[in-house]
């Protein structure tokens, strides 16, 4: 027997069964006659991929101190009078290691090889100074090896004079300090200091307990959980309570600017369920590559030419994320603000000077009552 095609009204109600059927697993069929050509696919391609200008974080406005020395307090920090906290900026200060020769000083505060000893001495002195109120109040660094390694410090390390390495009194005079990339304190009249100059520095306060800790997180020590480490220790040593902590994450390398690997984005991928919102594809932003195309033109084979989008990783929304996880409100997460790349005229950037850099800092304590 021949068979007929169907009605009209046939395949209107077997369309009207697939729609049903559809709707039941949650999924929609495609209303378009044809499939989608290429134009529309590379079109949507390219919604997906940034522009670096659209994920630049904004500069924050610096304060000046009467010393001259141009530093970023914590919004909302200043109405706890026992705590003392701040990031430096590059702008004031006596260094002269990074600066054209009749620019004025700046504030380097890492013992660099380029830079006097004695001067990076004087300008922590005048960081102290800026933030407490008195150059005579200890800074205490850390040895930062990218790492998850937390220490609690006590006002006694801040006056030892001899190095120490992994923890232990060492016969040599490296003067680096703990081999950490976090401290943190309940002792008052000491200023816990992270060294930068891309990485995100984090610092950390319990308003109830009045204990404090500051923590160095570049893409390494982030992957490793310094931050929610960190904030553990906290709680574990001194019963600190994740509702009662504020933080602040500090001026870092923008994800307009921290362009990574694949295997970044593999090894987060692998500790991280929410790892894909870290990254982004963005799009080269130069304007004499966008102006004169055919200039950057190469003869490789198709494929094999370094063209496209790069992928950027967000590292201050990674600690961002980590401190959630630690149990902190996001209300009581301060964004500080900036990249250290695109903003060098305020900060030290290792990438956008190949190196030649000074150090940033980041710092908290206590007050003495």
């Amino acid at each position: 027997m021949k068979r007929t095609a169907n009605s009209p009204a046939e395949l209107k109600k077997n369309i009207r069964d697939i729609d049903s059927l559809f709707s039941t697993a949650g999924l929609t069929r495609s209303r378009r006659a044809t499939p989608a050509g290429i134009t529309t696919q590379l079109r949507a391609q390219r919604a997906r991929i940034r522009a670096a200008e659209d994920l630049r974080p904004a500069a924050p406005e610096p304060v000046t101190a009467p010393n001259g020395v141009r530093w970023l307090p914590v919004p909302g920090w200043q109405r706890d009078s026992w705590l003392w906290a701040g990031f430096s900026t590059r702008q004031g200060g006596l260094s002269r290691a990074y600066c054209a020769d009749d620019a004025p000083g700046e504030l380097n505060l890492g013992l660099t090889p380029a830079d006097d000893r004695e001067t990076v001495l004087k300008n922590r002195a005048l960081l102290a100074e800026a933030v407490t109120g008195s150059a005579a109040t200890p800074l205490v660094p850390i040895r930062q090896v990218h790492s998850n390694l937390v220490v609690r410090l006590t006002a006694a390390d801040a006056a030892r004079t001899l190095p120490w390495k992994a923890g232990v009194p060492s016969d040599r005079s490296t003067s680096l300090g703990w081999k950490a990339d976090g401290s943190f304190t309940s002792e008052p009249g000491i200023l816990l200091a992270v060294q930068t100059a891309d990485c995100i520095p984090v610092l950390v306060a319990d308003r109830k307990q009045h204990v404090v800790g500051a923590f160095h997180a570049g893409w390494r020590g982030t992957v490793k959980r310094i931050v929610e480490l960190g904030v553990g220790r906290m709680r574990l040593e001194f019963g600190s309570r994740p509702e009662d902590l504020v933080a602040a994450i500090g001026p870092g390398v923008g994800p307009c600017c921290y362009a990574v690997g694949d295997e970044v984005r593999t090894e987060f991928e692998s500790q991280f369920v929410y790892a894909q919102e870290l990254f982004h594809e963005v799009s080269d932003s130069d304007p004499i590559r966008t102006r004169y195309p055919m200039l950057f033109l190469t003869q490789r084979a198709p494929g094999h030419s370094p063209i496209g989008p790069a992928l950027h990783m967000d590292l201050v929304e990674a600690n961002r994320r980590q401190l959630l996880d630690a149990g902190l409100k996001p209300r009581a997460i301060r964004i500080i603000g900036g990249c250290t790349q695109c903003h060098r005229e305020l900060f030290f950037s290792h990438r956008g000077a190949q190196g030649h850099a000074g150090r940033l800092m980041a710092v908290i304590g206590i007050r003495p009552r």
